[in-house]
């Protein structure tokens, strides 16, 4: 059964994190979480959309307009923004740009127009969309329709994956997307269509079609899950459960494909305490090449031990897209038994919607009061009981 006390313990929790100038990463003030950042903002935007909250949906339009507000002249989509009496601090990217700030904001925007039926509110932002979209085309750097990302360039910055990143081409796909539903232009149908297909030559199994670099394809073994990465270096072969969620939302691949992927999906969750599948997997052990790599990538304090954090620890925001992936395969029971896991681990600690878990021993750790956390149980709630859909 769905448990509506903790749909509305979701809302309620989310309003917490609501702040006059957007959605806040935490309601707990620590480290750089209180700001108004783009992939928290625009995720807890969507939940937003979901649940038909006025109140949640004002400040998901608060949101996007101090992001937009702050785009940086090169087409630049803050990674977060801090706002306080004195000043507005702007980040673009720690130890690295943030790829994904651009995409997600471009989704938030279309999306956010799409609910209210609201062409004015894509033309509102015509401009940023714009520079958002050619600045994407720039980093392709050999204009052959796949970005190249750099180590730390988006939401698993702390992670190894780096170069022809499968998430970020995902959420470009998904950008294009959902902007031509109102611009319908024939160039950019064109363009998704050659980014799909890139993706399915480079990171499907058999695939037909000249690789970006047939030597690593050839040695790299893809069955059941798209790899991570890619890059000149070779693959990286970790599943990436984000991102597969993605290209079965986004219906990239093959029917049969898709099925191999939340099959397998399935079968790494039933292994673990949590019912949760873990963002990477296998993690990443101190005796693998991928170590050295792995514990470099930190700006503070190392976060990434085996089973914790990116390496194979279990987030419930992750999950919330799996939950919107098995929806869309029509695996409604499966979906349930999701929701159902990240409501009992957002609810440990008195409802302490922690970022993420240990996925060996199910204790949590992360920033406690995570935003995107709850929004993750109101995004699956909505989805498997009011049938509400993206624009996809």
């Amino acid at each position: 059964m769905l448990s509506n006390s903790d749909y509305h313990k979701s809302i309620e929790f989310l309003k917490q994190c609501s702040s006059p100038e957007g959605f806040l990463a935490s309601a707990q003030n620590v480290s750089n979480y209180q700001r108004v950042w783009a992939r928290d903002g625009v995720i807890c935007g969507l939940a937003a959309l979901a649940s038909g909250d006025e109140q949640l949906i004002e400040t998901f339009r608060k949101t996007l307009k101090i992001l937009a507000n702050n785009q940086h002249q090169n087409g630049t989509i803050p990674s977060n923004v801090s706002v306080n009496q004195e000043e507005i601090g702007v980040s673009y990217g720690g130890l690295a740009g943030r790829v994904d700030a651009v995409t997600w904001f471009v989704i938030g925007v279309c999306q956010y127009a799409y609910y209210k039926k609201d062409i004015t509110f894509v033309a509102k932002y015509h401009k940023e969309i714009k520079k958002c979209l050619k600045l994407l085309d720039a980093w392709e750097f050999n204009n052959r329709h796949l970005m190249y990302v750099p180590l730390s360039g988006n939401w698993a910055d702390e992670y190894i994956t780096d170069g022809y990143v499968l998430y970020d081409q995902l959420l470009r796909i998904w950008a294009l997307k959902s902007y031509n539903h109102f611009a319908n232009d024939n160039s950019i149908s064109k363009k998704i269509e050659a980014i799909m297909s890139q993706v399915v030559i480079n990171f499907t199994p058999n695939s037909i079609g000249e690789k970006y670099h047939e030597r690593a394809y050839n040695e790299t073994t893809i069955q059941n899950f798209m790899p991570c990465s890619f890059s000149p270096a070779g693959y990286k072969s970790q599943f990436d459960a984000f991102a597969n969620s993605l290209a079965v939302i986004l219906n990239v691949g093959s029917d049969e494909f898709q099925n191999a992927i939340i099959n397998y999906s399935e079968t790494i969750k039933n292994t673990t305490q949590l019912k949760l599948v873990p963002a990477f997997w296998p993690p990443i052990q101190n005796t693998d090449e991928d170590w050295n790599l792995l514990k470099n990538n930190c700006k503070y304090e190392f976060r990434n031990y085996p089973n914790e954090f990116h390496n194979g620890g279990s987030w419930p925001m992750v999950n919330g897209f799996y939950g919107l992936a098995l929806l869309k395969l029509g695996k409604n029971e499966e979906a349930h038994q999701i929701l159902e896991s990240i409501n009992k681990a957002n609810a440990i600690e008195d409802y302490g919607f922690y970022e993420n878990f240990n996925t060996q021993t199910a204790q949590p750790n992360g920033v406690k009061f995570c935003a995107w956390s709850g929004a993750a149980a109101i995004l699956l709630h909505q989805s498997s009981t009011t049938n509400f859909k993206f624009l996809v």
